[in-house]
């Protein structure tokens, strides 16, 4: 058998390090603490509906697709994708809809409904997109990121202006287009990566290219698939996943893993650990203090993506305005991002979002009924009680209900909650966040924490509190990435 390497947790990050590593020869197990797999992409089923508990946006297909080619598979092997036409709707007020088409000329000619040539000018805004979707796909993501030194070849250097990597998103887009509309629905895509539009490199305007170009899927059966898929293929490979245990040390006398404990009692030998769960809290509960790459300190001056506010309805009717993805633009976009990352607060009339995949999936769902799935990006860190998520369910629902025309509070047959402290209790989750690190200038490639431990010659990292970021298609290139790392520095 080959080496030893033991994965925490079996997110996305991890269970795509545990299949590249064992294809390599290694010998892996995966310790999980949760007693499903899947970390912030688990579900669960309650009165007949079938609820995905994160992710719930299919975008970047190409990334699944290399992802499980690398093994001789196919997407299709493990599930059916299904290309959502319109792709989402954005809600700006009582009958103020847009929805956003598919296809490319349906969509220019709704940005020239909007704003009299400004399909000419979106055009060159998504040929620039490609652009650094495909630089930095294929360049920038899959590299450990250990040092600047990594990105001193001349084809990187010489494209970092035409990146755009000291330009924010904003000025981009806003050279290009005046209608605001238009430019809140170029812009939202960057909310989840961080930092406000005006501090978001416009590097990410890649995001718009996988958006707009490559489109928004959705996996039959819900996100879990994917999941299910990497977990079959897991076992094909012969990696181990062991359910319900939690790790509770990391031992590394004279800075070199050994083994592996968890608070079942149970003890594994590691000639390798991949820390797959939340990187602050490997370092500061598993570790040795002494071990530890970062202070205190070092983390508390962190600038975090956004946590989430969530709610999962099951709902006794059809709710025939909804399409599958539905954000609500209704309120003040630069309130509500000033309150998530610069005064971090409750926001004060916050932007939403409803995901009603029963829209699409008859499956997630009982007959005539519909599954939704609502959520709020808030500031990490904030308290969380049952009064606040009560208030804030009961605004978002006012305006739902405003947009659908439909009383939907008194037809909800199952509501759970899910914000801060649940993040913490299922994931140990820094602050509660939901996405990880935020993807600034200051926090992008190599001034990410380190994949490699500095202090234990045997330990690496992985996911979205290291490089490449946040998000499903970032996590799954994580994963590869740390096990050729690993594969290139332990493999006999």
């Amino acid at each position: 058998m080959g080496k030893k390497v033991i994965v925490i947790g079996s997110g996305f990050a991890g269970l795509s390090a545990a299949c590249n590593l064992a294809a390599s020869g290694f010998e892996v197990t995966v310790l999980e603490k949760n007693t499903v797999p899947g970390g912030r992409a688990r579900q669960f089923q309650a009165e007949g509906f079938t609820f995905d508990m994160g992710p719930s946006w299919y975008w970047m297909p190409d990334v699944f697709e290399q992802f499980f080619a690398r093994f001789g598979k196919k997407v299709s092997d493990y599930y059916e994708l299904l290309r959502l036409d319109p792709s989402y709707a954005v809600i700006f007020g009582d009958g103020d809809v847009m929805q956003v088409p598919a296809q490319m000329p349906e969509l220019e000619a709704m940005f020239e409904r909007y704003e009299p040539g400004s399909a000419l000018r979106l055009r060159k805004f998504l040929e620039e997109s490609e652009y650094k979707y495909r630089v930095g796909m294929t360049e920038f993501v899959h590299k450990p990121s250990d040092s600047i030194f990594e990105f001193a070849d001349w084809r990187i250097i010489s494209s970092l202006f035409r990146l755009q990597m000291f330009t924010p998103i904003s000025k981009q887009v806003r050279s290009l287009f005046r209608n605001k509309k238009l430019i809140d629905l170029l812009e939202f895509p960057v909310l989840f990566l961080g930092a406000t539009p005006q501090k978001t490199p416009a590097l990410y305007s890649l995001m718009n290219y996988a958006d707009m170009a490559l489109g928004t899927w959705y996996p039959m059966g819900g996100m879990y698939k994917i999941v299910e898929g990497m977990v079959t293929l897991a076992e094909e490979l012969g990696v181990k996943i062991e359910l319900g245990q939690e790790v509770s040390h990391i031992e590394a006398p004279k800075g070199h893993a050994t083994h592996v404990r968890t608070r079942q009692g149970l003890e594994f030998e590691a000639d390798v650990v991949v820390g797959g769960a939340d990187y602050h809290h490997i370092e500061t509960q598993l570790l040795d203090q002494p071990l530890r790459n970062y202070s205190d300190r070092y983390w508390e001056k962190r600038t975090m993506a956004p946590s989430s506010l969530l709610w999962y309805l099951g709902v006794n009717k059809r709710i025939p305005r909804l399409k599958h993805h539905n954000l609500f633009f209704d309120e003040d976009f630069a309130l509500h991002a000033e309150e998530i990352y610069e005064d971090p607060k409750w926001p004060t009339k916050p932007l939403f979002y409803v995901s009603a995949p029963s829209v699409t999936d008859a499956s997630v769902a009982p007959e005539g009924c519909e599954n939704l799935f609502v959520l709020i990006p808030v500031a990490p860190g904030l308290e969380d009680t049952e009064a606040v998520r009560e208030r804030y369910y009961n605004m978002v629902m006012e305006r739902l209900e405003r947009h659908t025309g439909e009383n939907i509070r008194d037809a909800v047959v199952f509501k759970r909650s899910y914000a801060h402290a649940d993040f913490v209790r299922d994931y140990h989750a820094f602050k509660g966040n939901a996405y990880g690190l935020a993807n600034t200038l200051l926090q992008t490639a190599f001034l990410k924490p380190k994949m490699k431990s500095s202090k234990v010659d045997n330990l690496f990292y992985t996911g979205q509190l290291t490089v490449p970021g946040p998000g499903v298609p970032p996590s799954l290139i994580s994963g590869q990435v740390v096990a050729k790392e690993i594969s290139r520095l332990f493999r006999e």
